[in-house]
């Protein structure tokens, strides 16, 4: 049974929802904590899953405190935000996944569920999607390229598309090639861009995220050349052992 808390009565018809679960670069919580600033969403609910953790989140400059896993809404936009401050551990993924997917069939949601495929080379991030129930349709009607080649998504947005598929939920996954090691906002930007303005029909300004994709470069750099010269200097480094080493 769905346990979301409302905690606002909103005018919503068929809204998109992004899920913003953390994952291999952060790309789906970036690109859902991007959008929740930038339209400046309204918090619409708490969400109460077995096997949440049981802690309390809160925010600079805030007295209020929030649970780890909320709902935030744009009223005007029909949009929903799914915003997650700790990873849903792996046991807990199935029941979450239950609990969340019949709120999504209940209140006739359409959920974007985001995944980030390790990639090893510095170019521009590919994305591709998947469908469940006739979400196949939307991906269609955008022109979002369907995988190149076969593979998974695990972890709880794997167990969330699954029970999407399981209920016929219509809903898309999409898969942006992301860095395995640092959070990648180019990647997030991808996905905003490529894929969620078109299926929720909204307009992102992205150069937020640009600036941190060059300033998280940059940290990169600067962190190889310090591993490199530790390296260098460990390859050089001459020490007496103590007596039981």
């Amino acid at each position: 049974m769905a346990n979301i808390a409302l905690q606002a009565d909103l005018d919503l018809e068929e809204p998109i929802l992004v899920e913003g679960l953390p994952g291999v670069g952060l790309v789906g919580k970036i690109a859902t904590d991007h959008l929740i600033d930038a339209y400046e969403m309204r918090y619409y609910g708490a969400v109460h899953c077995k096997g949440l953790p049981k802690v309390a989140t809160y925010e600079k400059g805030i007295h209020d405190s929030h649970p780890p896993v909320r709902i935030y809404a744009d009223e005007e936009r029909d949009l929903l935000a799914l915003q997650s401050d700790v990873p849903v551990s792996p046991h807990a993924a199935p029941e979450f996944a239950t609990c969340v997917t019949g709120w999504f069939e209940r209140e006739n949601v359409t959920p974007i569920c985001m995944s980030g495929l390790p990639r090893q080379k510095d170019e521009v991030p590919a994305m591709y999607g998947i469908g469940t129930g006739d979400g196949s349709a939307l991906l269609s009607e955008y022109s979002i390229d369907p995988p190149s080649e076969g593979g998974l998504i695990s972890g709880p947005t794997g167990a969330l598309l699954s029970e999407m598929s399981k209920e016929s939920v219509d809903g898309v996954g999409l898969v942006v090639e992301a860095n395995q090691q640092f959070p990648d906002p180019e990647a997030a930007r991808i996905l905003l861009i490529e894929g969620i303005e078109p299926i929720a029909g909204i307009d992102i300004d992205t150069d937020h995220l640009v600036e941190q994709a060059e300033e998280i470069a940059q940290a990169r750099e600067q962190l190889a050349k310090q591993m490199q010269q530790a390296d260098e200097e460990k390859s050089t480094q001459a020490k007496p052992l103590g007596m039981y080493q």
